[in-house]
């Protein structure tokens, strides 16, 4: 069983499918706010002790409100792209992962950052790496003119961002970086394929967001926050191969220039970059690789007593297994 968030900005239909295909047997749910808020009556209609493992991908606020509920489910896998947050000192959500997670000691966590993956191992967490990546159907270079040089799409306004937001004021103030949002779809499509050099700003982070993946597979060249090497392995990134590494607004500054000075090893850059997603990021590779982690064998649940069995039951008519 795979619950899912019915309201999320970024498309990720081609990855629940994946999961789906490569789990054997997999139903999706896609949960309203309500059913986020009340898992137990959602979990109680559906039978929910008829599934070997339960899939949860919703946010993590969501998660710690229904801590009586988790604690119910034995083969409970939590899938997380925003897991960083955890060690962000910015972030509002700093700590709250390993809070949720030492309170679901059985649970298998799948996240998005190798270097996050080790930090909760460290911290007695069943955590397993699993990149982040793009959905092939929807993006691709379509081969056109293009008319923006410097860009960057997405936001910056929440505190987690003020890294983001601060290294891309001062390359603004010394190139002609657009920054802007689009919707997610058609539009993102056609922007990301009229951008040259695609500037990513994962300031604090630790790990390469969605965009990266995304920005490369369009054919941008992209120029990326260096996140210290233990991801840059992982992934197989390789600064002036298939990417542009940067360290401050003013090697990312210089960066700019010489990739707009030489456009044609920026252009074999982006090239490169774009074989390399297509070879290992796209949604069915990374679909696979998360149903393989789900299946592998997990910790054993260590059950509960009989006063929460009843609170559960009479609360939401949810019997535990």
């Amino acid at each position: 069983m795979l619950l899912v968030m019915d309201e999320q900005r970024v498309i990720l239909d081609h990855l629940y499918e994946m999961i789906r295909v490569h789990s054997g047997t997999c139903e999706i749910f896609r949960l309203n706010s309500s059913q986020q808020r009340n898992l137990g009556a959602f979990l109680a209609s559906v039978a929910y002790r008829d599934y070997e493992r339960i899939i949860l991908f919703t946010r993590v606020k969501r998660q710690l409100s229904q801590l009586p509920v988790l604690r119910c489910i034995p083969g409970l896998v939590i899938l997380e792209h925003d897991a960083c947050q955890n060690y962000m000192a910015e972030s509002k959500y700093r700590g709250a992962y390993s809070k949720l997670f030492a309170s679901l000691p059985w649970a298998r966590a799948i996240v998005s950052g190798c270097g996050v993956a080790r930090r909760l191992q460290g911290e007695g967490v069943d955590a397993v790496f699993v990149s982040k990546g793009y959905d092939e159907r929807l993006l691709r270079d379509l081969g056109r003119p293009r008319d923006v040089p410097v860009a960057f799409l997405g936001s910056f306004r929440s505190d987690a961002y003020a890294g983001r937001r601060a290294v891309l004021e001062r390359i603004a103030a010394a190139t002609d970086l657009l920054v802007t949002r689009t919707s997610s779809g058609a539009e993102y499509l056609e922007l990301l394929n009229r951008i040259r050099i695609f500037v990513s700003a994962d300031v604090g982070m630790g790990e390469y967001m969605i965009k990266n993946f995304e920005a490369m597979a369009c054919g941008c060249t992209l120029l990326a926050w260096f996140q210290g090497g233990e991801e840059e392995a992982a992934l197989g990134l390789q600064d002036m191969q298939n990417v542009v590494l940067y360290r401050s607004a003013e090697e990312a500054i210089a960066k700019i220039d010489w990739l707009l000075a030489n456009p044609e090893q920026a252009r074999q850059i982006a090239d490169q970059g774009k074989a390399f997603v297509e070879r290992n990021y796209g949604f069915a590779r990374v679909g696979r690789d998360i149903a393989q982690a789900v299946l592998q064998p997990m910790r054993p649940w260590p059950g509960v007593g009989r006063l929460r069995r009843g609170w559960v039951k009479w609360r939401y008519g949810m019997e535990v297994a």
